[in-house]
């Protein structure tokens, strides 16, 4: 069986749980908490595993794969059914930078190691790291909103009427924004998208607040 090392709070494993779960694949959770014991992905036990400390990390055999959007191609090749990404090189294209959007531009921004410097070596106060927060979230927000409103091939979805890797990027980082109060208003498409995909049991049970580290 596939393990997923993962914490329920992180939107990269969140993306991947989402996978997952719409190709329908059974997987082993293994929490690694990013805040306990000094956080647990710094552990040698869990480097030897990932020696870049990060989350998530999918272990299929003797294999572990690093890097969310990587593991999620791997997926999506090892088990074709349903695909994550369209069968066109056009539209392969279009939701690789759309989920690029949202994993090399808005979240390396505010991941935890970034949030992590910002309070405890440059010392800025909580108020100023959550207006870092919201104002990559928004800039990135922004830019996502018209790729999608200005686009005939968004559909239900981000790319047609049926759910993928763009939108396994996309809603956990909504549900990072929503955490950090940022307004939302000003993106109808990225709001209807999210109602879309939460109907669908992949997203809801892929959920952080629904999963065994859940704290």
């Amino acid at each position: 069986m596939l393990q997923l090392y993962s914490y329920f709070r992180s939107s990269a494993a969140y993306r991947v749980r989402i996978a997952l779960k719409l190709k329908g694949l059974p997987y082993s959770y293994v929490p690694v908490h990013l805040l306990k014991d000094g956080g647990q992905q710094h552990s040698s036990e869990y480097q030897r595993v990932n020696p870049a400390a990060l989350v998530p990390t999918l272990v299929d055999g003797d294999h572990a794969l690093g890097q969310s959007l990587a593991i999620i191609e791997y997926l999506d090749e090892t088990h074709p059914e349903p695909a994550l990404l369209p069968r066109d090189a056009l539209g392969r294209a279009r939701v690789r930078g759309l989920a690029q959007s949202v994993a090399c531009e808005i979240h390396p921004l505010n991941n935890l190691r970034v949030l992590q410097y910002l309070e405890n070596d440059l010392k800025v106060d909580e108020s100023i790291k959550a207006t870092w927060y919201r104002h990559w979230i928004t800039l990135g927000f922004t830019a996502i909103e018209t790729l999608l409103v200005n686009n005939p091939a968004t559909g239900a979805f981000c790319h047609g009427n049926t759910p993928g890797l763009a939108d396994c990027c996309l809603i956990p980082q909504i549900a990072n924004s929503r955490r950090f109060n940022t307004p939302l208003d000003a993106f109808p498409t990225i709001r209807r998208i999210e109602e879309a995909c939460l109907t669908l049991d992949a997203f809801a049970k892929a959920a952080p607040q629904l999963q065994p580290d859940a704290c």
